[in-house]
Order: structure tokens, then C-alpha cells, then sequence
């Protein structure tokens, strides 16, 4: 099966898996492994993976979007491996793998989000439609950005824009939100977009990228929880992971890369010991071995052809015995 960097929907449109041949090279698939797509998708990474799987290989696919199911069941079906899909929270989905005793060979994270979400308007996530203000990756779920836009706190709400955002203005921005929301719900995206123009110096509003585009991540990642789950489903993921075994992110943002860069130097086993002890006493042990010592980038190719992936960072790490 030849390897393509776009992958079509169920309904036509096409998705482009970033880094995706980069992905399955560090990962190094073989015909029997037991693989974990902890973010489906439209399934563009998996179909890479799974052209190198045989009759005796798994690949079990999670999403939290029940939109993934309807990719996956496509996918499945021209596949030489077994296939199985779980929908939920994969931070939860691992957890019950490890509860259960399972086992994988390699397990791989696309975090953020993804193109079949950011390309139906109806989902709330892009700041370009007007749409309502919903950002949740699982629709089943209760909170919706709205909720919190509409309830939050100004202090907790400058918070979210600050910390998940990294957003200069979170604190005018916040008071805006708040004044406005006296008169007038929030209900829709377009809504939250003006009102975060309106709260910034005019400057700003003509700089890098899109004025509305920090809070938005912002409050994309507070409704999905999904820095929360990062971390669990890391700790969840090595467990799982055989011997040998490999774990691979994507992340796209600074907030999630330094999360799993953080997790996989806090296992290369470094000794703590203070300078001048004639030998270690801490018995650090090493629990992974890191194969990109820096992460792997997008190439100028893919990032001019597919400019979703301009930030997107691979990182890999090897489970030791």
C-alpha cells in the first residue's frame, strides 16, 4: 500500500495528516505489532501505520468525537490488521486498557484539534464562521464554551486566557467579556470575536495570526480538558507500552510540548545526587530512552502545502526494560 500524505473523508473532503511520514519512520512498524491511535480522526495517520500491519497486527483506534467513528468504519474495512475502535476520552480509554492488562508495541498522540472539527462551522471551534460557541470535542459532554464564557468568574476567565491562551491582553479581554455579557448573552463565535477586538489595543488587532485566536485555543483546551488528559494519558501510555516499545506526540502548541517534553526527561533516568558524592545514591533509573533529541518539524513542503502544520512538533521515546 503506497504511502499519501491526504486521506479523504467519508463525505469527500480531503485531510492532510501532519508529519505523518516522519511518524511512521520513528515508529518503524512491523506486521504483528499492537498499535494505539490515541486520536483517530479522519484516520490519516492510521491508514499510514496500518499499511505496514499484517493479519496478526492491531491497531485499535480512540477518539472522543463519535464524528471518528464514521472515518474509522471506512478505514477498517481495507485493512489487511485487525481493527477496533473505542470512543472516549483517551486518556480514560488507556487507563481501562491498563486496568484490563493490555498490552501495545507502539502508541501515538495527534494532539489539538483536528480538521474535521475546525472545518464544519457548526462545531464553534474556528473564530472564521459564525457559529455557535460550543468548542467540545465530544458533543456528548455538557460543557460547552458558551457555559463558559457566559458563567466564569472575571479572574478565572482572565486566568484560562493567560494560562491556556498565553494571551497579553487576558485580563481586558476578560472585563469585556463580562461587561457585555450584563446586556448580552454570548452565543455565538462571531459574538466572542468582536468583543476580543474591541478589548484590545487597535495595534494588536493587526499583528501575527488572528486577534481572537489565543482565547479561543484557550477555551478549547478548558473545555475539553485536554491538558488534563495529556498528562494522564502519558502516564497511561508508558504503562501500556511493551518493552522496546514506542510512544510518539504531535503536539502544536508550546503549552502541550513542554508537558511531554517535561514527562520524557523526567524518566531518562538523570542522577539527582549533589555534586562530590563518590557515587549515585538516588538510584535513578531510566524508564524511557528519548529518539529525538530535538523534536522533529514540519518540512518547507508541508508546511507550504499544508499550513496547519507549521507548529506542530514530533516527539518519540523508547520504553526501556
Amino acid at each position: 500500500m503506497q504511502l499519501d500524505n491526504s486521506i479523504r473523508d467519508y463525505d469527500g473532503s480531503a485531510h492532510q495528516p501532519v508529519l505523518a511520514q516522519e511518524l511512521v519512520k520513528l515508529l518503524d512498524p512491523q506486521g504483528k505489532d499492537r498499535v494505539i491511535d490515541c486520536t483517530f480522526g479522519a484516520g490519516g495517520h492510521a491508514r499510514q501505520v496500518a499499511a505496514a500491519l499484517g493479519p496478526e497486527g492491531w491497531l485499535i483506534g480512540i477518539d472522543r468525537d463519535p464524528e471518528a467513528r464514521k472515518h474509522f468504519d471506512i478505514f477498517s474495512q481495507y485493512q489487511d490488521c485487525n481493527c477496533r475502535f473505542v470512543h472516549g476520552n483517551f486518556a480514560d480509554a488507556l487507563q481501562d486498557m491498563v486496568d484490563r492488562g493490555y498490552e501495545a508495541d507502539l502508541i501515538y498522540l495527534d494532539l489539538g484539534v483536528s480538521s474535521m472539527q475546525l472545518d464544519r462551522p457548526e462545531r464553534g471551534f474556528s473564530y472564521s464562521h459564525n457559529a455557535p460557541l460550543d468548542m467540545r470535542m465530544d458533543p456528548g459532554t455538557e460543557t460547552t464554551a458558551k457555559d463558559l464564557v457566559n458563567r466564569l468568574p472575571e479572574k478565572e476567565l482572565a486566568r484560562i486566557f493567560k494560562t491556556y491562551g498565553e494571551e497579553r491582553y487576558a485580563r481586558q479581554i476578560a472585563r469585556r467579556i463580562c461587561r457585555e455579557r450584563e446586556e448580552r448573552p454570548f452565543e455565538t463565535t462571531l459574538q466572542l470575536v468582536d468583543t476580543v477586538k474591541a478589548a484590545i489595543p487597535t495595534p494588536a488587532r493587526f499583528g501575527a495570526g488572528h486577534p481572537a485566536r489565543r482565547v479561543f485555543q484557550a477555551l478549547r483546551i478548558a473545555v475539553n480538558q485536554e491538558l488534563d488528559s495529556l498528562e494522564r494519558g502519558l502516564v497511561n501510555a508508558l504503562q501500556l507500552l511493551s518493552p522496546g516499545g514506542r510512544m510518539a506526540v504531535i503536539s502544536f502548541h508550546s503549552l502541550e510540548d513542554r508537558i511531554v517534553k517535561r514527562f520524557f526527561a523526567d524518566r531518562v533516568g538523570k542522577c539527582e545526587c549533589p555534586p562530590g558524592l563518590p557515587r549515585c545514591v538516588c538510584k535513578a533509573k531510566a524508564e524511557v530512552r528519548v529518539i529525538t533529541r530535538k523534536p522533529v518539524t514540519p518540512s518547507e513542503e508541508e508546511m507550504a502545502d499544508n499550513p496547519r502544520s507549521q507548529s506542530a512538533k514530533l516527539r518519540v521515546a523508547e520504553k526501556l526494560d
